[in-house]
């Protein structure tokens, strides 16, 4: 077994786990795992495999130990496990079985501290990728752990930012749509899982109203929104295709309310139901039942 590092300045680095050797992990340089940054203290926490078994105890730390966004004071590790300290991911990982000898388990030790004295010359920076660590798992992290800062989303064709305060969500944005509340945007990233993140420091502006959500709150709400937009998505036309006002048309103008209205206008005047979705001030599934309701009724139609 190792720890891998999947955040932090020293991702990608691995420290292997060897049986009945201690791992004492902290900031002062006498100690096996060193990780330099002030989130970390001195002798943070201690991790030791014994009989196949690895277990974790914090060492009274300032910031805490925490595993798979649960803040510990001794815990059972097993593989797939994150572990985050400071601003360091750390997952446990199964490595291939290689007979090694003991001298070569303790040369592979010395070559992941030498490694990672190199990377702590450089400031503290989490980042990873969201195939490794899903935003859901993000979220519940940074809140128990009440981080403050921006985390950057980016992903094919699009980019995203949430501001963390004491661990809530205080606002969401997604690049080029200022017109996307902070709650659509937050539901709408939810959705993506392929890209890479990056925690920066907090962003100094203020909100005029934030929204102080915690992750719980974002996520249960999240899903289920998704779930239901996709089940109306399945019933519209393709996001890409453009609408158009049926003709003729089956029923009256005066018999829609005004948001109907509204939604009828901007429909007609959109490229594509993407467009009317990223340019509409509610939210996606909302809008999608407005459209669906708006073609069942002979307002609205494809026009490819």
């Amino acid at each position: 077994m190792a720890l891998r590092f999947i955040s932090g300045k020293y991702q990608g680095g691995e420290y292997p786990l060897t049986e009945g050797q201690e791992i004492v992990i902290g900031r002062s340089s006498e100690l096996d795992m060193v990780l330099v940054e002030e989130m970390v203290s001195r002798r943070h926490a201690r991790i030791l495999l014994t009989n196949g078994v690895i277990t974790i105890e914090d060492l009274g730390s300032t910031n805490g130990t925490f595993i798979n966004g649960e803040k510990i004071q001794r815990a059972t590790l097993k593989e797939s496990d994150r572990i985050l300290i400071g601003t360091s991911i750390l997952k446990v990982v199964a490595t291939v079985e290689r007979g090694d000898t003991a001298e070569a388990q303790a040369q592979a030790r010395d070559n992941a501290r030498q490694n990672m004295r190199q990377a702590g010359e450089e400031a503290p920076r989490m980042s990873g990728s969201l195939e490794e660590i899903p935003l859901p798992d993000l979220l519940q992290l940074f809140g128990t752990s009440r981080k403050d800062g921006v985390l950057i989303l980016r992903v094919e064709g699009a980019s995203g930012r949430i501001l963390l305060k004491g661990g809530l969500i205080a606002h969401a944005e997604i690049d080029d749509h200022s017109t996307i509340s902070g709650r659509k945007a937050a539901y709408r990233m939810l959705g993506w899982t392929k890209g890479v993140f990056e925690l920066e420091p907090p962003d100094p502006r203020e909100i005029a109203q934030p929204m102080d959500a915690n992750a719980q709150e974002i996520l249960m709400e999240g899903f289920r929104r998704q779930d239901e937009f996709a089940e109306v998505k399945n019933r519209l036309p393709p996001l890409t295709s453009r609408l158009a006002m049926a003709s003729p048309l089956r029923g009256s103008l005066r018999q829609l309310a005004p948001e109907e209205l509204d939604l009828l206008d901007l429909a007609v005047n959109s490229a594509n139901i993407q467009a009317v979705l990223d340019t509409t001030p509610e939210h996606d599934l909302e809008t999608a039942q407005r459209i669906e309701g708006l073609i069942k009724r002979g307002y609205l139609v494809s026009a490819g």
